[in-house]
């Protein structure tokens, strides 16, 4: 069946003239329109790079490098064997962070990580099986545990942003490889409609909590972020392309605007915002452990912003991918093309150049997709 895409490893000429100019942008694992927020192409990593999770890419004027994200460019590269290899490593950075938190008998649960392991398992199972009644029974199986994963790491992730922890982010990030776990089943199944709204329900859930959770980082005092000390890491259009994110009407100059008198607060009294600063930056309790109690903390509260702020374009950066990922399944609904043939997509006659890290899947016309990021 011929298809309205083109397929290739080569960014074309007008797309690159497009992201260039301002015209088009990359949104999570999507290059589209800035204006009309029509998709122009999908983005799907190639080789090794599909299972590293921190693509660094830089091909003509696309640049992949602004963040690292826990998810892949695309849902048809993150199979149930990615989604495990992550779950693992985030279990592995909360048991890292259990041997902190003993020291002040804050304990944290990973007993259902062996659940989400095993429904993992299950579905990884399911889909290997020859006879359809069996992996569509086993299929649904996992959705059931995925679901209730669901609702536990719903349940953490708002116990742990309210209590404004270290580890939030954590069970943010395995709240969103449950839910593209569940969908990835549905689509293994053929079922699009419904892989789509989970996408589309999920979202809104992860969204708003990643929302609190950039604020939180952001401090009732953004401003220092933009301090001196800072110059060459930090500077006022990234910390824009964040408030963008949370308020697209924003550009720079009403960012700085914002941050005015945030900055002359920020040199009248710096000690005020650091009684104020959450523990997902600084737990005195954590952090302090073996220091004096007149020791100034400051040097060591600001030595850790750089990475925090890494950390709020991280979570933006995971959640733009997953966002996009619902644009690939109202593709492949509309295109009427199975999942299992989007996967095979690839250039027919072009060879792979060395070095090609992503490929393309371009649009002929653009289709009628309703925004959903």
């Amino acid at each position: 069946m011929s298809l309205p895409v083109t397929v290739t490893f080569m960014l074309t000429d007008w797309v690159a003239k497009g992201l260039a100019d301002g015209t088009f942008e990359r949104v999570g694992g999507v290059i589209r329109d800035v204006k009309t927020k029509q998709i122009v192409s999908w983005l799907r990593e190639q080789g090794a790079n599909n299972f590293s999770g921190s693509l660094q890419v830089t091909e003509g004027i696309l640049q992949v490098t602004s963040a690292v994200s826990i998810l892949n460019l695309g849902v048809s590269v993150i199979g149930f064997a990615v989604i495990a290899q992550r779950l693992k490593e985030l279990e592995q950075r909360l048991q890292q962070a259990q041997k902190l938190l003993n020291n002040i008998n804050n304990k944290i649960d990973l007993s259902f990580y062996a659940n989400f392991r095993a429904a993992i398992e299950l579905a990884t199972n399911a889909f290997t099986m020859t006879k359809p009644e069996n992996r569509r029974s086993s299929a649904l199986q996992a959705i059931n545990r995925f679901l209730e994963a669901e609702h536990i790491y719903t349940e953490y992730t708002d116990i742990e942003i309210e209590q404004k922890s270290q580890i939030a982010d954590e069970y943010l990030l395995t709240l969103s490889l449950a839910y593209l776990a569940e969908a990835r089943c549905y689509l293994e199944l053929e079922e699009h409609d419904t892989a789509l709204r989970r996408f589309q329900e999920g979202s809104i859930i992860i969204r708003s909590r990643i929302q609190k959770y950039v604020k939180l980082l952001l401090t009732f005092n953004p401003a220092v972020y933009l301090q001196p000390q800072f110059r060459g890491q930090i500077d006022l259009r990234r910390l824009t392309r964040i408030y963008q994110w949370l308020d697209p009407t924003l550009d720079e100059n009403a960012v700085f605007d914002m941050q005015r008198m945030n900055l002359f607060m920020l040199a009248q009294d710096p000690n005020k915002w650091v009684e104020s600063i959450p523990a997902a930056i600084w737990d005195s309790k954590v952090d302090w452990v073996g220091k004096a109690i007149w020791d100034d903390p400051k040097p060591q509260i600001y030595a850790r912003l750089p990475k925090t702020l890494a950390v709020v374009e991280s979570m933006i950066e995971t959640n733009c991918r997953f966002e996009a990922y619902q644009t690939e399944v109202q593709a492949i609904s509309q295109l009427r093309i199975s999942f299992h043939d989007w996967l095979k997509l690839t250039p027919s006659t072009e060879i792979k150049p060395d070095g090609a890290e992503l490929m393309y899947i371009i649009l002929s016309k653009p289709l009628e997709l309703y925004p959903c990021i």
